[in-house]
């Protein structure tokens, strides 16, 4: 069993107003040193796979056919073992 971590964020090349509105007002709170804000999405999900490779595939598929828009978006996934547990 594997708790994975799914971080999506806009591409860099495309715009990130809502980022940009956050950085503004990080900046309006006095924190100048704040640049490049960029928003995203995170999604945890416990993945029961035998291996990591096979919690990664799996993860992996289900981030590229439901939680991102491949012209938009990337995702980065971090795979943490767990203790598999039953469901009472």
């Amino acid at each position: 069993m594997f708790h994975a971590t799914v971080s999506v964020t806009l591409r860099s090349s495309i715009l990130d107003p809502q980022g940009k509105a956050v950085e503004h007002g990080i900046h309006s709170l006095g924190f100048d040193a704040v640049a490049n804000v960029r928003m995203g999405k995170l999604i945890e999900m416990d993945v029961d796979a035998a291996t990591e490779a096979e919690a990664r595939h799996m993860a992996e598929e289900v981030a590229r056919k439901l939680l991102a828009n491949p012209v938009m978006e990337d995702f980065r996934i971090v795979l943490t073992p767990t203790e598999r547990t039953v469901p009472s």
